[in-house]
């Protein structure tokens, strides 16, 4: 084994190979393929069509987009002016990794960390597919984010570093506040974000900041759980813990409103936060298909 890829353990920590293994459900998009009647289709191009980044400004002539006004020129000028942009051909993917202690847990089939590793992979590859330039970052003022990097030697940039991160939880977590601002130096209009996130790191991001996120870029947020947060058993469930053994009587009404308090208000608060900034919000079992949301990350922002 390659001393510089974590040790894996099935479920609780990702191995890289586990990772690189994900390639095939990023379904390539932008080539010629043979429909089974055996004509000949074309799929979307990975061209895009008019792109985001700003070019000059011009004077307004009716048919323009009135959202496209310059109104800076328009005022210097006393005349309509509108911007204009330049073609995009290779546009970027960005993954943004939440940390939380949170997310290192689970109960069915892998630990949250394992699916937001797995997820974020998934997102690379469809990245690589597309002709996207891939980075990552997560919330820290100590490590800095993956570069952007084209193809399969970005997506493999990225593949060691969710490795890596969602191996255990890494030292000097600044929180997804931290992740969400230096994202936002990052992202171009016309950019595409995903956030691997806990709940709660959603929910301590002020709405604001998601807005300014969304505002300019096609952005979904996984929201990571697992199936014992939304429904505790009815009876007793025992925790270890350093100091003994902690049991919780869930069989009464009272003690199961607090733990839907726990782990649904935040969850709550989280999706309010981020349909009202425009982003898109799915969220992903630990015991989910881990490609579950890969269609609501291909079509992009509803309309």
């Amino acid at each position: 084994m390659n001393p510089a890829e974590p040790a894996s353990a099935p479920g609780i920590r990702p191995s890289l190979a586990e990772l690189v293994a994900l390639r095939p459900l990023a379904r390539p998009r932008g080539v010629v393929r043979r429909a089974r009647s055996g004509v000949r289709a074309l799929a979307p191009s990975p061209q895009r069509g008019q792109g985001m980044e700003y070019a000059e400004s011009r004077e307004y002539v009716a048919g323009d987009d009135a959202r496209h006004i310059d109104w800076r020129v328009t005022a210097r000028t006393g005349r309509p002016h509108t911007k204009t942009f330049q073609r995009e051909r290779e546009r970027l993917t960005l993954l943004v990794a939440d940390t939380a202690a949170a997310l290192y847990f689970g109960t069915r089939v892998r630990f949250k960390s394992t699916q937001a590793a797995r997820a974020g992979a998934i997102a690379a590859w469809v990245a690589a597919a597309d002709g996207d330039r891939i980075a990552a970052l997560r919330g820290s003022v100590l490590e800095a984010p993956v570069p952007p990097a084209g193809g399969t030697r970005g997506a493999l940039r990225v593949l060691h570093a969710l490795a890596r991160w969602y191996e255990a939880p890494p030292a000097g977590d600044a929180g997804l506040g931290v992740a969400i601002d230096h994202a936002r130096r990052l992202l171009r209009p016309g950019s595409r974000l995903l956030v691997l996130a806990d709940a709660d790191s959603v929910a301590a991001v002020p709405a604001r900041d998601w807005a300014a996120v969304g505002a300019h870029c096609d952005a979904l947020v996984l929201l990571l759980d697992d199936p014992l947060e939304r429904v505790p058993p009815r009876g007793r469930l025992g925790f270890a813990h350093a100091g003994g053994r902690v049991d919780l009587d869930l069989a009464g009404a009272a003690q199961r409103e607090r733990w839907h308090a726990a782990f649904d208000a935040p969850r709550d608060t989280a999706i309010a936060h981020l349909r009202r900034a425009g982003i898109g919000v799915e969220s992903l079992s630990s015991d989910a298909p881990s490609d579950a949301w890969l269609p609501v990350f291909v079509r992009g922002r509803p309309v």
